[in-house]
């Protein structure tokens, strides 16, 4: 489990609606994080059906909270990472999210 935190961005790179992604420092995990209404989300950049980055062309639905993988058109929560629909069954890993010094941090905390 990584302690350090990774910066994604600063404050105000990351609007309503958006999202931005980046690298655990420690872990070398992708991260996207999200702006969902002014709370942020951060999961794995990557598809739990396919090997593929969430953030690659995804489309984001700042609505419904989701985002879909273009790939194959799994869809997953944003604030929790649980699958929405098939071809994807897993979730993907949901990880912590700080803003600080007028930055979003996020970090890959599992065991």
């Amino acid at each position: 489990m990584s302690e350090t935190w990774t910066y994604i961005c600063a404050t105000g790179e990351l609007l309503p609606g958006e999202m931005r992604s980046g690298f655990d420092e420690v872990t070398g995990a992708p991260i996207v994080v999200f702006n969902h209404d002014g709370e942020l989300y951060a999961l794995e950049d990557q598809c739990s059906h396919e090997d593929f980055a969430l953030s690659g062309g995804g489309a984001f639905d700042p609505e419904a909270a989701t985002i879909e993988c273009v790939l194959h058109g799994a869809r997953f929560d944003i604030r929790d990472g649980r699958a929405l629909c098939a071809p994807a069954y897993e979730p993907v890993a949901k990880f912590p999210t700080r803003i600080e010094h007028g930055g979003v941090w996020a970090r890959d905390d599992r065991d």
